[in-house]
């Protein structure tokens, strides 16, 4: 299979100006004592549409006939696919359909319509999505617009790599999310037809991880079972073009968690004031989860920020409770006026932040004038959660 070469990917960039933001080069402070060295963000999550999609979708429409342009074209997608199609289709004039899961977000389906696409809801599951958008071109002789397995979205995903060049001259190693394989597939081509020695990894989510077992296998596999709060980069399988870019010019494939997605998304919001994705983030989770692992400077690429403001509620919450950032606890104390004030009393003395407490008398295992009290806290990290744990036992009271 002919790969994507430096001339297809330069020419698409060439193509993109005007159309996609050269997004910028944010410097993590914060990651550099993990690593021991600069370490740098490539903000694709300000991209337009919110995601790097834009790029690989309008090079790809770009390139069709006009008369396959003028039978419209459609894509299956979750959420940033179909908003990188739905704009890059209203910029080249032609009419653009989107299959969507029933349960997609809102803000998603929203934004989707909004740049003019006519939105199908269909599925419980993208496969069934991916599906019944492929029957829809067969029926209607639309042009199917695959999220990465096609030589044009590569080449537009490759402009990312780059630009990456251009910010961070010097950099060492590259940190890609990785889902079907466009976007690390792009940035590997681009990167190392002008610098060879750059490593490029490609990052996916434990429980999505169609590319370990795939690379091992010569060839794609599928996998039977997906599960992880990245839907952006949660995939099945790799698709056959895009498998040979990442098996070719791709140095490694790690994964990450889903506790370290949250911390990954919680550092972005509150260390760098940036909103992203979990997929978009995995990069992040990547120097978080394996400190030490990468050569510096390293450019770890936010692939998209568009998130649910739900999902992101539960992220924070679940990145803080990861992070050491919440502490539960079960305490026995006398069943007698004053004793929930002198624990709370103390738990304030100790600098933590009651988030809710439970008092119970209604339990077997407690003794005769002893109640439950459970808490659930907020400190400030690990080592505050064993402090406030140790003090509190030592106040007198049992903690269970």
């Amino acid at each position: 299979m002919q790969l994507v070469d430096l001339d297809r990917i330069q020419a698409a960039r060439t193509l993109l100006a005007g159309v996609v933001r050269k997004t910028p080069m944010e410097h993590a402070r914060d990651l550099r004592r993990l690593h021991g060295g600069p370490v740098h963000l490539k903000c694709e999550n300000l991209q337009r549409t919110g995601s790097f999609k834009i790029r690989g979708a309008y090079t790809r429409i770009h390139g069709l006939s006009e008369e396959e342009r003028a039978r419209g074209v459609v894509a299956a997608s979750a959420g940033n696919h179909a908003q990188g199609v739905a704009l890059a289709a209203a910029l080249l004039g032609a009419k653009s359909t989107v299959f969507m899961p029933e349960r997609v977000p809102l803000p998603k389906l929203a934004a989707t319509r909004g740049y003019g696409a006519d939105v199908h809801l269909h599925g419980e599951v993208l496969e069934e999505t991916l599906a019944e958008a492929m029957a829809f071109a067969e029926q209607t002789g639309a042009v199917f617009i695959h999220p990465f397995d096609h030589p044009d979205v590569i080449a537009g995903q490759g402009t990312v790599g780059l630009e990456v060049l251009e910010q961070v001259p010097g950099v060492a190693t590259i940190l890609v999310a990785t889902g079907g394989g466009g976007l690390v597939g792009g940035v590997a081509a681009a990167v190392k037809a002008v610098r060879p020695e750059v490593k490029v990894i490609g990052v996916q989510a434990e429980n999505a991880a169609a590319y370990p077992p795939s690379l091992a296998a010569g060839e794609p596999v599928r996998l039977t079972e997906l599960s992880t709060m990245a839907d952006g980069i949660a995939v099945g399988a790799p698709g056959p073009v895009s498998y040979a870019h990442v098996a070719q010019m791709v140095d490694d494939v790690v994964t990450v968690t889903e506790e370290a997605l949250s911390r990954a998304v919680l550092l972005c919001l509150e260390r760098r004031k940036l909103v992203v994705e979990p997929a978009g983030a995995a990069a992040v989770a990547a120097l978080l989860q394996h400190p030490g692992a990468f050569e510096p400077p390293i450019v770890a690429v936010l692939s998209g920020g568009n998130v649910d403001p739900l999902l992101l509620l539960q992220i924070i919450q679940h990145g803080m409770t990861a992070g050491g950032r919440y502490l539960k606890l079960r305490l026995r104390v006398p069943d007698r006026p004053g004793s929930l004030a002198s624990v709370l009393s103390k738990v304030s003395e100790l600098g933590a932040n009651v988030v809710d407490v439970e008092h119970s008398r209604i339990s077997g295992a407690l003794r005769l004038g002893e109640v439950d009290v459970s808490l659930n806290l907020e400190t400030r990290g690990p080592e505050h959660c064993t402090a406030v744990a140790a003090d509190l036992q030592r106040a007198g009271f049992r903690v269970m």
